[in-house]
């Protein structure tokens, strides 16, 4: 198990080459299932580029359900006892994924609204702006209670007052956003580097390793490796590992927060446990 890499192929495949309570965090951004029958359009009559990739396509709930069995199987087996995992998902998936997730053993330790300060408008007008997503955050299990929660760390990155389980952060856009040779975004569902340093910040020690197995054009890797961090990535596309590793080697600098620790009243760095 090689840190600071990318590796090419099927997630689940993937995953079951990887040993047993290894991994110290897990950032998982699945397909969503999304469902989409029809194209979109705005009221102008241009073309929405939502998210019409194959990799988020299945034939039906059921085949939806053996995917994300398998994968979280999979992640609950390289998690260590200590370890935490992160899984992001819309109304389209999310409830299913925690059912899944609850049946297989994990133990919710929060559900976090991601409160997008910019989201798509409703063009139609037949529902209400779509403006959050949801990520669960979940432990190995309900008797695994020595898990990283840097509880004092985000009070101060939080301007000293405690973090709730609200984050306000906008779309991943302008030159945060990976452009393919068309000029068109790269990858249909990239998140901001806000949300990820959010989870990697509050749930890691410095030189734990991240894991992702849904790495798209590397944000996991970028975040983890800006506050020292080791990351593994998985991912099945070529071209999103071209855009991954080019823009993971181009980072020079870490986040100041990358020193951070999490205090104790002796003055030393601890996890928090509940």
């Amino acid at each position: 198990m090689k840190p600071n890499t990318i590796i090419q192929g099927d997630c689940i495949e993937e995953l079951k080459k990887l040993p047993d309570n290894s991994i110290d965090l897990i950032f998982a951004d699945p397909p969503y299932n999304m469902q989409l029958e029809n194209a979109l359009y705005r009221p102008n009559n241009t073309k929405v580029n939502g998210v019409d990739d194959e990799w988020d396509k299945f034939a039906s709930f059921a085949e939806y359900d053996t995917f994300c069995t398998a994968w979280l199987r999979e992640c609950r087996r390289i998690l260590k006892n200590t370890g935490t995992i992160w899984v992001i998902g819309s109304y389209h998936n999310i409830f299913r994924v925690g059912n899944i997730m609850l049946n297989l053993g994990f133990w919710i330790l929060n559900d976090v609204t991601w409160y997008k300060t910019n989201p798509m408008p409703n063009f139609m007008g037949t529902r209400f702006t779509n403006a959050t997503e949801t990520l669960l955050w979940c432990s190995k299990g309900k008797e695994h209670k020595k898990y990283t929660f840097n509880h004092k760390l985000m009070k101060k990155y939080n301007g000293d007052k405690q973090m709730t389980s609200v984050w306000q952060i906008g779309l991943c856009i302008g030159e945060e956003r990976l452009k393919g040779e068309d000029g068109k975004k790269a990858h249909s569902t990239q998140k901001p580097e806000e949300l990820l340093k959010r989870v990697i910040l509050s749930t890691t020690k410095q030189n734990d390793v991240v894991l992702d197995p849904f790495f798209g054009t590397g944000t996991t890797g970028a975040v983890a490796k800006k506050l020292k961090r080791s990351y593994i990535g998985i991912e099945q596309e070529s071209e999103y590992i071209t855009l991954a590793t080019n823009r993971i080697d181009k980072i020079k600098d870490c986040f100041e927060e990358a020193d951070w620790v999490e205090e104790s009243k002796e003055n030393k760095s601890l996890p928090i446990s509940p």
